[in-house]
């Protein structure tokens, strides 16, 4: 029985796809049964004809499609629908995130008794030009004061949480970005474990410093409002035997 599903995104990763999904293999040998889903988000650079070229070699390897290129929230969010393990972790498909970091993800989700909903990874000593670590700082920084979700690198891929409750979230587009925030609206505890970050082997990032800010601003002040107005109430049903109080 699948207990783990791993989610990978990946637009035009064809030249990354093969090896990264080798050091999941490599990292995840000691975890309890577990699937990898990879969500072609729309590419043309073949990322699709290279991963079923790999699924004869990788039972536990699942392919997912998009015809056309929805975005990372969008391909996280299929991969987990089509998830059959109660527990989810992801990290991007252009080999920047470690799989060896994911049984690290995973451990506090796999404790006994766990109470909590997500796992955040974030990078330490990033592998990304200076405009990029530049502009994720100055987001990163207005995003904590505003949400204060006590979270320093929510753009981080590596996370690992709950299917369950990531799947009562309230979807958006660039949702990925504020999961902390979201789970804890949600009364989830969370945590966070530092990562690795690694250069991109090869193709180039799908997104420009520019798209990210214009987006994020927009995103920022939809999750604060999210945030203020979420239900503060929780159910409790009462049994037969149970008195009036």
């Amino acid at each position: 029985m699948t207990e783990i599903s791993i989610v990978i995104p990946a637009r035009n990763e064809a030249a990354n796809i093969a090896a990264l999904l080798a050091g999941i293999v490599t990292a995840c040998a000691t975890l309890p049964a577990y699937e990898v889903i990879v969500v072609d988000d729309g590419s043309d650079d073949g990322t699709d004809d290279a991963v079923r070229a790999l699924m004869a070699g990788l039972p536990q390897l699942r392919l997912i499609r998009h015809d056309s290129s929805g975005g990372q929230s969008a391909a996280v969010h299929s991969g987990v629908l089509a998830a059959r393990g109660a527990l989810i972790a992801t990290l991007d498909g252009d080999g920047q995130n470690p799989p060896e970091e994911l049984p690290r993800l995973l451990a506090p989700l796999l404790a006994p008794g766990s109470a909590l909903g997500l796992v955040a990874g974030q990078r330490v000593g990033r592998q990304d030009t200076l405009s990029k670590r530049l502009a994720s700082r100055f987001a990163n920084g207005l995003r904590a004061r505003i949400l204060r979700d006590g979270t320093r690198d929510t753009g981080c891929g590596l996370k690992a949480f709950r299917r369950d409750a990531y799947l009562r979230l309230p979807y958006f587009n660039h949702m990925h970005r504020y999961l902390p925030a979201l789970f804890a609206r949600d009364g989830w505890q969370i945590a966070h474990v530092d990562v690795a970050h690694r250069a991109r082997g090869g193709g180039r990032s799908n997104y420009s410093n520019l798209q990210r800010g214009l987006v994020g601003a927009v995103d920022l002040f939809g999750v604060a409002w999210l945030l203020r107005r979420r239900k503060k109430v929780q159910p409790h049903e009462i049994g037969r035997s149970e008195e009036r109080g």
